[in-house]
């Protein structure tokens, strides 16, 4: 691997890990549920994104494997937070 794909998978991850600790900022002091929620989402976006830019940095199909299960469950768990904000259940 090139010094400049090293370089640019260090500059990605360090980035990635900067919008994580903001949204962990906005997780932690969100006035409202509706920003905690939106953190959250960043928070799995975030995570998702630094496991394919480590998935490509060690060239292994199981990063990015790992990055599909997250951003499925991460779907689910944000709409089922959003569907209790609205109605006040999750079950109907």
């Amino acid at each position: 691997m090139s010094t400049l794909m090293i370089a640019a998978i260090f500059f990605a991850l360090s980035c990635y890990a900067l919008a994580l600790a903001v949204s962990l900022f906005r997780l932690f002091h969100g006035p409202a549920a509706q920003d905690r929620i939106q953190a959250l989402d960043y928070m799995y976006i975030n995570g998702m994104l630094m496991i394919l830019v480590l998935g490509l940095r060690y060239t292994s199909d199981v990063f990015f494997e790992a990055a599909l299960l997250v951003a499925l469950f991460g779907f689910v768990g944000s709409s089922a937070m959003a569907k209790f904000l609205l109605r006040g259940e999750i079950i109907e």
